[in-house]
């Protein structure tokens, strides 16, 4: 067998591989416990009932911002595991839920922590008297401040708390505060404040930033301790799905290397320089962008912060592209007729199955299915950019790292939210598949266009469908 036909059937055999260890760690998620997706008032929930008829205490898992009941469903498997019905809820503008955020949505989540109480102390299988809440970051602010005014909350698990300066004294009672040992110190400072009573704990969890915490295993080991009135096996392992998940993404893009080979021949194209020029041009159009993003009409589309990235990529990759316009436009071959839409819809799966199944909710609802494209587009003319500037991928490295920093930039001088800090390094590792792609599909002799076009899909697709949408 030629050399260029067997490296492909190599690594298709390599991608299955990995597919099939990946489906198989999901598949096993959960261990004996039965499942159900319910809405109730508006409010997605997923409930998680263990084995046994007996009735059980119950919990209400909440997310954080720009996360969903899917990104929290380690700790279903962990408390059930203890033998505890677990509901975890999509609060407003997250996950499956298409009712918007409001700007100051305190109330909107103490409402919605109102539905998911009132439905967990309602299962058949449920002991009423015996509830209690568990939250991460702007879900520990509301599980903590939820359980301040209610008495008749058992225990609470404060995990990340951002702030604690609204709590009322001596309130909530039994409360744990968890937070990683990675995190910013304002962190910590809540933490410990939310914790000082009696009857509440602080623990720091050793080498654990604001996202990895949710996947410690010291931390679903404190939360079921700390919640524990009932008597289960071991705990699963927190990072069963998002390893499961991880290596679907892994197998996918190995995967790219045959379907490529398929799609588009056994066609080679040289490895374009790298373009210093156009990385240049790119730290003057980012610095440019980061300003101009803030008054641009997509500022103001409904999706917390995802606007202002849409404009922040599309400004870049307009200035760049200017840039790149006044070289001459390099001749391609028009790719086999099914290549284009196939690719792009190959990395559409790429990203969303693997997140969908083992990580958090990504299929669009409501507005999202509209958002999508528009955040899409942003990427798209920057990846564009990029591919008219010669397409070395690590070019599109040395840009996309750009633009993570003015996006950090704008954070830190106040254009744009503070939690771009927390979800940069997520960004940055998006980007990098970005360039892995482009490098692939660039070999085989990908149009531009295409390699753009597929490769943007990877980061727009996770900004668009898990960031809040907001009243516009």
């Amino acid at each position: 067998m030629p050399t260029e036909m067997r490296r492909p059937l190599l690594v298709a055999m390599a991608a299955v591989l990995l597919a099939a260890a990946g489906v198989a760690l999901l598949a096993g998620a959960g261990g004996d416990t039965r499942r159900t997706h319910v809405v109730v008032d508006r409010v997605p929930m997923d409930e998680v009932h263990p084995a046994g008829a007996a009735r059980h205490p119950g919990v209400v898992v909440a997310h954080g911002f720009a996360g969903s009941a899917e990104l929290m469903a380690p700790f279903g498997d962990t408390l059930a595991a203890r033998g505890y019905v677990v509901v975890l809820l999509d609060f407003s503008g997250h996950g499956a839920n298409t009712r918007p955020m409001r700007d100051d949505d305190g109330a909107g989540r103490q409402r919605d922590l109102d539905v998911a109480v009132a439905h967990l102390r309602s299962l058949p299988d449920v002991d009423p008297a015996r509830i209690s809440l568990v939250g991460h970051s702007m879900g520990a602010g509301a599980v903590t401040r939820y359980a301040a005014a209610h008495d008749d909350i058992a225990g609470t698990v404060a995990i990340s708390l951002p702030d604690a300066s609204d709590l009322p004294p001596s309130r909530p009672v039994r409360l744990l505060t968890l937070v990683g040992g990675l995190e910013f110190p304002a962190f910590r400072t809540a933490a410990e404040r939310a914790a000082a009573e009696e009857t509440g704990r602080s623990e720091v969890v050793p080498g654990a930033d604001h996202v990895s915490i949710l996947f410690s295993p010291t931390a679903h080991r404190e939360t079921a301790d700390w919640l524990d009135q009932a008597t289960g096996g071991p705990l699963p392992a927190p990072m069963r799905r998002a390893g499961g998940a991880a290596l679907l993404l892994v197998a996918l893009a190995a995967g790219l290397v045959p379907v490529a080979r398929l799609l588009l021949g056994p066609g080679r194209r040289r490895w374009p320089r790298f373009e210093w020029r156009a990385v240049a041009v790119t730290a003057g159009a980012a610095a440019v962008a980061a300003v101009a993003a803030r008054f641009l009409p997509t500022d103001d589309l409904p999706l917390r912060l995802g606007g202002y990235v849409a404009g922040l990529t599309g400004v870049t990759g307009a200035l760049l592209l200017a840039y790149t316009s006044r070289r001459p436009a390099v001749e391609e071959a028009a790719p086999r007729r099914p290549a284009a839409p196939l690719l792009i819809l190959y990395a559409a799966i790429s990203i969303a199955v693997p997140l969908q199944l083992g990580l958090t909710h990504v299929v669009p609802v409501g507005p999202r299915w509209w958002l999508l494209p528009v955040v899409w587009a942003g990427f798209l003319l920057l990846g564009y950019a990029v591919e008219r500037a010669g397409g070395n991928a690590l070019t599109l490295l040395a840009v996309s790292a750009l633009t993570v920093v003015a996006l950090v930039a704008a954070a830190v001088v106040g254009l744009t939210s503070t939690f771009v800090l927390l979800v940069a390094p997520l960004l940055a590792v998006l980007m990098v598949g970005q360039a892995v792609w482009s490098a692939v599909l660039h070999r085989f002799g990908a149009p531009r266009w295409v390699i753009a076009a597929a490769g943007s899909l990877l980061v727009a697709w996770p900004i668009a469908t898990t960031l809040p949408l907001v009243s516009s």
